[in-house]
């Protein structure tokens, strides 16, 4: 069976505020109509709404929306991450 194809929203790209460098990624399945969000860090620290949203719009809108309102630090590692080890 063939995987699905991964559309990706014109949204996604690299976000810089405060002086903090983040790459948000919007993204749905072509058949699914939800889209997710995902911030990650220059330490590449992945950061994943639970919640889908309706549009890519929408999506945009909350991260703007966190930024705005708990600020560039909310994206970065603040001793509470747990890292994967890597080969």
């Amino acid at each position: 069976m063939k995987d699905p194809n991964i559309v990706f929203s014109g949204h996604c790209g690299p976000f810089t505020h405060d002086g903090v460098s983040v790459e948000v990624s919007i993204a749905r399945l072509e058949h699914e109509s939800q889209w997710t969000l995902e911030v990650v860090n220059a330490n590449r620290t992945s950061i994943v709404w639970d919640d889908p949203f309706p549009s890519d719009d929408a999506a945009y809108a909350e991260f703007l929306a966190t930024v705005e309102e708990e600020g560039m630090k909310v994206f970065l590692d603040d001793g509470n991450v747990v890292p994967f080890k890597r080969p």
